[in-house]
């Protein structure tokens, strides 16, 4: 029996309806009236897998903030970046428990991949603040889908069975007054290192924020 955060969804090898839509950002309506950005990066060609970061967005946030997590770097180097948006204030387990986000990302992806040739091996689900924690927390419970994960400055992780091992990048600031950085990515980190998986953690001066060279890091591991 699958957890309830369990994501479905697999890139195909061969998908069956290849996009031949233009680089830049595309609307997607998976039928629930929430908003879902796609940015295809430039040069984007259907032949070739394609990196994808899926990108959350914080508490309060849209789809446009997840979007422009890793702007412009990951236009710049070929990553197509998916940004789904929260059906409440922020992502369902951090109100409650797991379920319309999760089914909504599933089917968002199962759209992606059925049109565009995704790079399993570069494809990582990250975001920032309440975004990071459920991001690594959906990252743990589909090992099987997400290979890498992108948290920038997470708050916890949030119980799922755990499924696999991960490779996180992972980042914080010195001065973060929102999310303190002791209670939250210092311990994280130690809690996920013993627990077999990777992770590279990087601290900046700063507070609550993604500083240009974080993002800038951010993409140049997931090309790695």
């Amino acid at each position: 029996m699958h957890s309830p955060a369990f994501l479905a969804a697999r890139p195909r090898e061969a998908p069956e309806r290849i996009s031949e839509g233009a680089a830049g950002p595309r609307v997607i309506d998976v039928g629930d009236g929430r908003l879902v950005v796609l940015h295809v990066p430039p040069g984007w060609t259907p032949e070739r897998p394609a990196p994808l970061a899926v990108m959350l967005h914080g508490a309060g946030g849209k789809a446009g903030h997840g979007l422009a997590l890793l702007d412009p770097f990951a236009a710049q180097q070929g990553v197509m970046v998916l940004a789904p948006s929260s059906r409440g204030p922020t992502w369902d387990v951090l109100l409650e428990d797991w379920g319309a986000d999760v089914a909504a990302i599933d089917a968002v992806l199962d759209w992606v991949f059925a049109r565009y040739r995704i790079d399993a091996a570069r494809l990582a689900i990250g975001g920032f603040s309440d975004g990071a924690s459920y991001a690594l927390s959906l990252a743990l419970a589909n090992g099987g889908l997400f290979p890498r994960a992108i948290a920038l400055s997470p708050g916890f992780i949030a119980g799922a069975p755990t499924r696999g091992q991960a490779e996180v990048f992972m980042s914080h600031g010195t001065d973060d007054r929102v999310l303190p950085i002791e209670p939250c990515s210092r311990r994280i980190a130690k809690a996920l290192r013993q627990g077999g998986h990777s992770v590279d953690y990087v601290e900046f001066d700063g507070g609550h924020v993604v500083p240009p060279q974080i993002a800038r890091d951010a993409v140049a591991w997931l090309l790695r």
